[in-house]
């Protein structure tokens, strides 16, 4: 019974970052064509606001618009990666394909809410954390879950 759960827990598990994973990716090719839409406005305007105490530049929008593209496919690219590292740990129970997952997440997260936090834009951080304690612990689980049963380590 124990084992049962145990496989099913490891299931949900993958299931979740696969899900991650494929988030990444549909939001990051959402990004480029998004990024000169009303649907992000207020986001843009929050940004200029911090930038220009009056009204922005047209080509401060522009600009914006395309740093906001070109990191959607940045961010499309990371889902890639996070599929093939859960497809690897999913596969052959590599503790360092979970381990890499980690150390990549706690290394950009706290970056990218610094520098949000610097440019007040406490939606960014927001979003950081829910990034964070969504995909840590399952990761840690699964870290902890695939340990070797003999003398494999990492």
């Amino acid at each position: 019974m124990q084992q049962e759960q145990h496989i099913l827990l490891r299931t949900w598990l993958i299931r979740w970052m696969y899900a991650a994973a494929m988030v990444h990716f549909v939001i990051g090719a959402l990004l480029p064509w998004l990024a000169n839409t009303g649907l992000v406005e207020v986001y843009h305007q929050h940004i200029e606001r911090h930038f220009w105490p009056q009204a922005a530049p047209d080509a401060a929008r522009t600009m914006q618009v395309w740093w906001m593209s070109l990191f959607g496919a940045t961010v499309q690219t990371v889902g890639l990666w996070m599929g093939a590292l859960v497809y690897l740990g999913n596969r052959h129970r590599s503790r360092f394909a979970w381990l890499w997952l980690m150390i990549g997440i706690l290394i950009w997260a706290p970056q990218d809410m610094l520098i949000s936090m610097q440019a007040d834009m406490l939606v960014n951080v927001w979003v950081d954390a829910f990034a964070v304690l969504s995909m840590i612990p399952p990761l840690f689980i699964l870290w902890k879950m695939d340990a070797p049963v003999s003398g494999r380590n990492l």
